[in-house]
């Protein structure tokens, strides 16, 4: 596209370096590019500040109408974006013309996308990913509430500054009230890999697929592939996305049990964007640190141990505090004498292990609590299958201690009865093998400052 000299071949739609467009940005060099368009830093000689230019290509040069459209495209992304003023979501300036080209005045920031980042140093620590899911959600939160959702949420456009901070952008198939459509009707809109079920058939996206696509992103943060895998066929990964069986993750603990939760095969069970922010947020409240062991791995060749990205960045240092759980694949089984009370000893970081064995099959709960707070508390509860037979479900009920009643509940489904809560298994961590293990977890009032640890009961299905 580019002579050997470096200036623009004649007639090119591509800008330089020194270049000056709409005499006030001066070109400083190529920040980015794609299949779209490209983006350019650049100074703003008005105001002396740096900023990134986004330039979008016509659809086909040779046909006369392509640059109005494209013109229109590029109004229309910068009106929708423009909506959204959030510290986590990149900031659109203006829109400027120059010689019947538009142009995208944005925020720069010296950062890289979340996929270079991963490609260069591999998944990411839970609790780090859980910091990069409150920053993402409670952005998109905004701009649901905005009206705007997204539909192209992918790791690509996730930008991660030098200080470890997230920042969503690319609100180019974005669809606001309002404003007219990018797309037409019945074509598949955003990344395949990361697309929700119900889009990759052909529904139109909302703000649920919107959900299921940062699931979908931040699943390949923990697990360093996307939840359906890779496949150079488009049309056969669309099929398996719509079939919605992901991989069964490696990871465990509370960041990835929020982001099965965002990957629920029914919108209407997802949480909302608002609600996501807030389970990632508690996921990064500080809490007593306890050891993980990982899940047991599928059957086959034992898998290559993983390398998990520290993330030291330059200029600041990322303080992030890890959620405390025990998720461990084996846990020694201990029995309650008959005489156990019905409360026991009420302490943050305490716990009750009861077993009940019905022959095979049969299972094990453990309860804790893993963070609390006032006039409330996080609960973990790990599942083990202790029997000799794999397990097709499972419920686990306890007596609630006075004054305490659950709030939020993931990873199951919670029916009380009196002052009892018996929680089911959900449709990803029913099935458990001899010796493995899931976990579920809840957000709890008490009133009082009550936290006592009750004795759990946990019992097959059927």
């Amino acid at each position: 596209m580019f002579p050997d000299d470096g200036t623009p071949a004649e007639g090119s739609l591509f800008v330089y370096e020194g270049a000056v467009i709409a005499d006030r940005y001066r070109v400083l060099g190529r920040a980015g590019h794609g299949a779209m368009g490209a983006v350019w830093r650049a100074k703003d000689e008005r105001l002396g500040r740096v900023v990134a230019i986004k330039q979008l290509f016509p659809e086909s040069p040779a046909d006369p109408a392509a640059g109005e459209r494209t013109r229109e495209r590029t109004i229309r992304e910068a009106r929708v974006a423009a909506r959204l003023r959030h510290p986590h979501a990149v900031v659109v300036y203006d829109v400027v013309e120059d010689e019947s080209m538009s142009y995208i005045a944005m925020e720069y920031l010296p950062s890289r996308t979340l996929t270079e980042l991963l490609e260069q140093q591999g998944p990411l620590v839970p609790e780090y990913a859980a910091e990069l899911g409150s920053q993402l959600a409670s952005a998109l939160a905004a701009a649901h509430a905005e009206g705007v959702v997204h539909r192209d949420i992918s790791p690509n456009n996730v930008l991660v500054t030098t200080d470890g901070a997230a920042k969503i952008t690319d609100f180019g198939v974005a669809h606001a009230r309002g404003e007219g459509s990018a797309t037409g009707r019945g074509l598949v809109v955003g990344t395949p890999a990361y697309l929700a079920p119900e889009v990759a058939d052909g529904a139109e996206p909302g703000f649920p697929s919107d959900v299921y696509s940062l699931g979908a992103t931040l699943y390949t943060a923990l697990e360093g592939r996307p939840p359906f895998g890779t496949d150079d066929n488009q049309l056969a990964l669309l099929k398996r996305v719509g079939s919605g069986e992901i991989i069964p993750p490696r990871t465990s603990g509370p960041a990835i049990d929020i982001v099965l939760r965002l990957l629920h095969t029914d919108p209407a069970a997802r949480p909302t964007m608002a609600e996501a922010a807030r389970l990632f947020t508690r996921c990064t409240l500080p809490g007593p640190a306890l050891p993980s062991t990982p899940r047991a791995p599928e059957p086959g060749p034992e898998p290559a141990r993983r390398r998990r990205s520290r993330l030291v960045f330059a200029g600041a240092a990322l303080v992030l505090t890890a959620a405390a759980i025990v998720a461990a694949t084996s846990i020694p089984p201990r029995r309650e004498p008959a005489s156990a009370p019905a409360q026991l000893a009420s302490a943050p970081s305490a716990t009750a292990f009861t077993s009940v064995v019905a022959g095979p099959p049969a299972c094990a709960a453990r309860y804790q609590v893993v963070k609390s707070w006032d006039g409330g508390f996080q609960g973990l509860v790990t599942v083990r299958n202790s029997g000799r037979a794999g397990l097709a479900g499972w419920t686990v009920s306890w007596a609630n201690p006075a004054g305490t009643s659950i709030d939020d509940l993931w990873n199951g489904t919670l029916v009380r009865t009196g002052t009892t809560s018996a929680i089911t298994s959900a449709e990803w961590n029913a099935v458990l093998r001899p010796g493995e293990s899931t976990t579920f977890g809840f957000i709890a009032l008490a009133r009082g400052g009550r936290r006592g640890i009750p004795v759990t009961d946990c019992r097959p299905a059927g």
